[in-house]
């Protein structure tokens, strides 16, 4: 309700201050919104998606993810040139700049909650707020959403292989649904300018997370439950808990990996009789056995962008030090859990 109240208020008032910014829709993505959150609710993504024209997409790197983006033909709004680079480039760094600016004024005019905006992390897209709400704090994630409706771009061609678990039509009708990118940084450019934005398909992955079952029915209310969702929320909880004990070591894991791990097991296990709800226990040791694999490999290939591989090369050490760690967790009954 908190985290409500202050979104609302912040999108009027973007709304209102900006020309752009004026059809500004709020979507919300992350794990509280999956249903997928295990410990207390107090970290909250929030994409502010914007409706675009027609948009030129260049790749800025051979990961598939990374683009620059341009306007097909110059847009009726001309508040956008403000955001434009000398070549044309939107850039992620003026929008992010401008949102970030206004969101500082306007967190001042917000009745009886305090809140303020976090510092800003090198590489971070999202614009963080501090909600104060004792005795502890509640810090929301605003991340900066173009939505484009066009073809996805090629690198996206031979992802998304779910024909086998959701089907073939299920597939079709996702891939016809928007396109997204975030303002994101890409470490990998030459010269770091912050004109880079990042597919995301996070409106998918909900999608699928929601409505997970190879039959229609699946944890329908009347319909056989799976745990499928169980199995996620144990993942990313494991993560949480190793990171929290390793932090220097496993800085560089999110919960997008095991997420990722995860979409991929649905996939290869994609009968809902592979996830029965009673087989909870044997179902995650699976997912794990499936993520210690891409860790000893150093391959966590993009569930959507399969050219991409989300595990660096350079960070095998790190690949290698959190597979030990969970073969440990497997093999003792995971301690973790009851620290």
């Amino acid at each position: 309700t908190l985290v409500n109240k202050v979104v609302l208020h912040l999108v009027q008032a973007i709304r209102g201050k900006d020309s752009c910014f004026s059809s500004m829709e709020r979507q919300s993505a992350g794990s509280y919104y999956e249903r997928v959150k295990i410990s207390e609710p107090n970290e909250f993504d929030i994409m502010l998606v914007m409706p675009v024209p027609r948009i030129q997409l260049e790749e800025s790197d051979d990961t598939g993810a990374y683009y620059y983006v341009s306007f097909k033909r110059s847009p009726k709004e001309k508040g956008w040139l403000k955001f434009l680079e000398e070549d044309g480039k939107l850039s992620a760094f003026k929008m992010l700049q401008a949102l970030r600016e206004i969101i500082k004024q306007e967190v001042k005019n917000i009745k009886d909650v305090e809140v303020t905006v976090a510092r800003k992390k090198v590489g971070s897209p999202a614009i963080t707020l501090q909600i104060k709400n004792p005795p502890s704090e509640i810090s929301v994630d605003i991340i900066l959403t173009l939505e484009v409706q066009q073809s996805w771009p090629i690198s996206t061609q031979g992802g998304l292989k779910i024909e086998q678990w959701l089907g073939t039509k299920v597939r079709r009708d996702l891939r016809f649904r928007s396109l997204y990118l975030v303002a994101k940084q890409n470490k990998r450019e030459k010269v770091l300018r912050g004109n880079t934005w990042r597919l995301s398909f996070s409106h998918i992955e909900k999608h699928m997370i929601t409505n997970h079952g190879n039959s229609k029915t699946c944890c329908e209310s009347d319909g056989p439950k799976c745990c499928r969702k169980g199995c996620l929320k144990l993942l990313k909880y494991l993560l949480e808990q190793l990171k929290m004990k390793y932090p220097k070591e496993l800085e560089k894991f999110c919960s997008y990996h095991v997420k990722t791990a995860f979409l991929h097991s649905c996939v290869t296990w994609p009968n809902d009789s592979d996830w029965h709800f009673g087989d909870l226990d044997h179902c995650f040791q699976q997912c794990l056995g499936f993520f210690v694999d891409c860790l000893q490999k150093s391959q966590l290939t993009h569930f959507f962008i399969p050219q991409y591989n989300l595990f660096s090369l350079e960070d095998k050490a790190r690949h290698h030090f959190l597979s030990r760690k969970i073969s440990h967790e497997l093999n003792n009954g995971f301690p973790v859990f009851h620290e």
